[in-house]
């Protein structure tokens, strides 16, 4: 008989174990991981950008809910500046300025593509003299109403650290720096600091990512969100700071997990 109750205790912990596995692994955690998207027409959208190549490129990082005039208003007043096209007078213009280290603030980037398409626009703040060395970023419309009735936008927003040859291509390029999340913090400060956002809030992105590459082949780790930035109207400068939207306890928790992670890298 103690046999039989010792098996019979030992099923009972083994099912238990099982049934509790599948709760965590298939209910509970799921539930967990899924944000509540404040514009429900983005969460079945691809987080990544791709190259020419089809190369996956840069991660989306950032957006914006306005119009693209509102958008050329804001990150104006943010000390942001329109990137040129691509063309033989601006390619000229962009190597005189980093070979012989002269500002060149409106600096061509090189064209990304998501869903097929190339960014709409693209802004850059430079670092140091040349164009070497900046911050930039590119825009794509994704819903032309979101709930608010107005265009939504995403974004990838990147450090240019210097310029090289690709690990990929082998092309001359330029190189970022892997800390992402930094680049989207910087941004939307400059735009709130200008008083250009009536509230920020977060969308899930790729998700936590340690080893992520680029289409250059550079690093790059991100606690995987996309930062939103409703705009002001018209350009109509709001003097009180922003209204952050906060994300669910559990999302704030596992970024700051994660940003630890982060900081322990990056030392």
């Amino acid at each position: 008989m103690g046999q039989i109750a010792s098996r019979r205790r030992w099923w009972i912990v083994l099912a238990g174990a099982l049934v509790g596995y599948l709760l965590l692994a298939y209910v509970i955690l799921p539930v967990l991981w899924r944000h509540h998207e404040h514009e429900p027409g983005l969460a079945s959208l691809p987080m990544v950008t791709r190259t020419s190549s089809g190369i996956p490129g840069d991660a989306l990082n950032v957006g914006f809910v306005g119009s693209r005039d509102d958008a050329f208003r804001a990150m104006h007043a943010a000390g942001w500046y329109p990137a040129d096209p691509i063309t033989l007078r601006t390619s000229i213009e962009i190597i005189g300025s980093v070979v012989l280290d002269r500002p060149y603030r409106q600096a061509p980037v090189s064209p990304l593509y998501y869903e097929g398409r190339k960014e709409q626009f693209a802004f850059e703040k430079p670092e140091g003299t040349s164009a070497e060395r900046r911050h930039h970023v590119r825009f794509w419309m994704v819903l032309e109403k979101g709930k608010s009735a107005r265009p939504v936008w995403l974004g990838s927003v990147t450090f240019d650290r210097g310029v090289g040859f690709s690990r990929d291509t082998g092309q001359v390029t330029h190189h970022i720096a892997p800390d992402i999340d930094a680049e989207r913090g910087m941004l939307m400060r400059d735009l709130s600091n200008a008083g250009m956002v009536q509230n920020i809030f977060q969308i899930s992105g790729v998700g936590p990512t340690l080893f992520g590459r680029n289409g250059e082949g550079d690093p790059y780790y991100t606690d995987g969100e996309i930062y939103i930035a409703t705009l002001v109207i018209d350009g109509v400068r709001r003097v009180e700071p922003p209204v952050i939207i906060p994300a669910p306890q559990f999302i704030m928790l596992k970024d700051q997990i994660w940003h630890g992670v982060g900081d322990a890298i990056a030392d």
